[in-house]
């Protein structure tokens, strides 16, 4: 049941693969090792003159991914090895840098998540 929002700082004139979601959904699905249909990727963009870090070198801009991953139990032994392998997995179908995947694991969802009104 991992949930994926992914959010892509664009940078000028950039136009996405009208298929990008479902190649992120297919890697993240076999990182995370989900069933048919288990992963879900909610994909956003931001325009960069939306984007901005403190005292930053405006002549080498960036355009990072953010990625927050929302799942019913998380493994935390595990955790740093998926992040690891998700971050690198995102850098490249995004065509970003792997220091400009940023990801954001949610506490647990397990009793907290509710589908079509049943709480699970």
């Amino acid at each position: 049941m991992p949930i994926l929002e992914i959010e892509i700082v664009l940078r000028p004139e950039e136009i996405l693969a009208k298929d990008l979601a479902q190649v992120l959904a297919a890697s993240s699905a076999e990182i995370l090792r989900s069933q048919q249909r288990g992963t879900w990727v909610k994909l956003r963009t931001l325009d960069s003159r939306s984007y901005a870090e403190n005292k930053a070198d405006d002549d080498e801009p960036l355009y990072p991914v953010f990625v927050t991953v929302l799942k019913s139990k998380l493994d935390e032994p595990a955790l740093e090895a998926e992040a690891s392998l998700l971050a690198k997995s995102v850098a490249g179908i995004c065509n970003r840098p792997l220091e400009n995947v940023h990801i954001l694991y949610l506490p647990e969802a397990q009793g907290r998540i509710a589908f079509g009104g049943r709480l699970r």
